[in-house]
Formats: structure tokens, C-alpha cells, sequence
């Protein structure tokens, strides 16, 4: 027997209740997003610890890394040492700052010098002097670095000047620690 179908009444959903959206002032607005923010950033941070947790690390020496632009105008030239030598080395490097370094040749055209060249032309001639702070400063880099480097191999190898000016500086500090 066929059976026949009556249609439904269509049934009427309940009234809806239409709530007024909440709005936010600016300041939670800007809470919510940064809490929203500080849990992203947790999580990558813990993320990138897991991943990279198998990686080693050579600790930084913190004397290599440079904040500002060595210019003369940021930096004071350094005061008058009581000993040649660490004066010699002192005007080296003030040099370095003022006029750039260089590597694969004693002088650039743009004045740009090694620390073999810096030091030669700070001693005006007085070989005696020149060898004497070529002394200290490879004294300097045997102390950090080891015995089988030349003033020229040591400052050749390095891309910028970061390390060069470090142990300048450093054989400045040791001549006038001993008096040269």
C-alpha cells in the first residue's frame, strides 16, 4: 500500500538573541595581543632549543664582536703611554682606526694598512723601535694563537679587522705592562 506523506509543518527556529558584541578598550585590546604574542614566542623559543640542542657551540670571545664603527669621533684617541714601544703600539692602532686595515699588502691607495705596515710607519724609520713592538705584538699572538705564525701570515688570515685590532691592543697593554 502506498503510503502517502503529509508535509511537515515547517518548524519556526526560536527567536534569536541578538547580544550586543563586547568592545574592547584599547589598552586590553593590546594586552590580549600581547599575551597572545609572549605564548607564541615562548613556544617557538622552546621550539628552536629542541632543534638546535645537537649543535655545537664555540663560545664567543665578546672582545671580537664590535657595537659601533671605529671612528675616530666615537672613539678617544688613547692617552700617552710612558713606554716607546707601547706607545709606538698605541699610535699603530689609533692609526688603524683613523685611516682602515688591510690585508695581502703593507698599504692600500686608500691608506689602509697591515699591522706589519702600521707599525713600520709609526716608527718613522727607527728600526730598532719597529722591531721591538714587532716583538711584543708577536709576543700578543703567540699568547692567544701559538707559535707558528709571522706578523704578515697572522693578519693575512683574518677577513676583517676585528681580531687584528684586538691583539694590537692587547701588545700595547703588554709593553707597557713590562716596561718597553
Amino acid at each position: 500500500m502506498p503510503t502517502t506523506r503529509t508535509p511537515c509543518a515547517p518548524t519556526s527556529a526560536p527567536p534569536a538573541t541578538t547580544t550586543a558584541p563586547v568592545v574592547l578598550s584599547l589598552e586590553a585590546r593590546l594586552a590580549a595581543v600581547e599575551a597572545a604574542m609572549t605564548a607564541a614566542l615562548d613556544e617557538a623559543a622552546v621550539a628552536y632549543e629542541v632543534r638546535t640542542a645537537h649543535i655545537p657551540v664555540d663560545p664567543v670571545d665578546l672582545d671580537d664582536l664590535v657595537t659601533l664603527p671605529l671612528t675616530p669621533t666615537l672613539r678617544p684617541p688613547p692617552q700617552p703611554s710612558l713606554t716607546p714601544v707601547a706607545d709606538l703600539l698605541q699610535r699603530a692602532h689609533q692609526r688603524l682606526l683613523t685611516d682602515g686595515w688591510c690585508a695581502g699588502s703593507q698599504i692600500r691607495e686608500d691608506g689602509a694598512r697591515c699591522l706589519y705596515g702600521v707599525i713600520r710607519a709609526e716608527a718613522v724609520g727607527d728600526r730598532s723601535l719597529e722591531a721591538r713592538g714587532l716583538e711584543v705584538l708577536m709576543d700578543a699572538i703567540r699568547a692567544d694563537f701559538g707559535d707558528e705564525w709571522s706578523v704578515p701570515t697572522f693578519n693575512d688570515r683574518w677577513a676583517d679587522a676585528r681580531v687584528p685590532m684586538r691583539i694590537l691592543g692587547q701588545a700595547a697593554d703588554l709593553a707597557n705592562e713590562h716596561g718597553l
